[in-house]
């Protein structure tokens, strides 16, 4: 198995364990974005910088609410309790998130932790960077708890 499909496997796993997480919490949830192409697609967009590469992973609604999301696991560093975000994946989030405004696009993390695009840019702006300039460092203490954000799955039983 290549490193890449190695780490398509995980991430198709927590964007599940998300997916789930929210349906139980009464969203309806869809996949999106390029896990849902056909194949020679993914393969093309792999060899392109196309914002498309970053598009969200899910799109979810309950009631006249919606959101995206995108799954983001092997996070935090168990070195460093920081998220790392690649400054190309904030930037296509934030091009995202102009466009298709008002639509939110939270990120969450294998942790459950949510973080929005303008968050990581704002807790990382004057903050450590990665020394290649390539990733955003943010805090682990700065996101969201999961339940703040989508609610939480006790209330949707009561």
């Amino acid at each position: 198995m290549t490193q890449w499909q190695h780490r398509k496997a995980v991430g198709d796993l927590h964007e599940q364990r998300v997916a789930a997480a929210l349906r139980a919490r009464g969203w309806t949830v869809h996949p999106c974005g390029q896990g849902t192409y056909p194949h020679a697609v993914r393969e093309a967009l792999r060899r392109t910088r196309s914002a498309l590469r970053q598009f969200p992973d899910l799109i979810a609604a309950r009631g006249a609410d919606i959101v995206t999301i995108d799954a983001k696991d092997r996070m935090p560093s168990t070195d460093t309790s920081r998220y790392s975000i690649s400054t190309t994946t904030i930037n296509a989030g934030l091009h995202f998130t102009a466009i298709h405004a008002p639509t939110p696009l939270y990120y969450v993390f294998g942790d459950l932790k949510v973080l929005t695009p303008a968050e990581v840019l704002h807790y990382t702006d004057h903050a450590l960077r990665h020394s290649s300039g390539a990733y955003h460092l943010v805090s682990t203490h700065r996101a969201h708890p999961f339940d703040d954000v989508f609610g939480s799955a006790a209330a949707q039983a009561a």
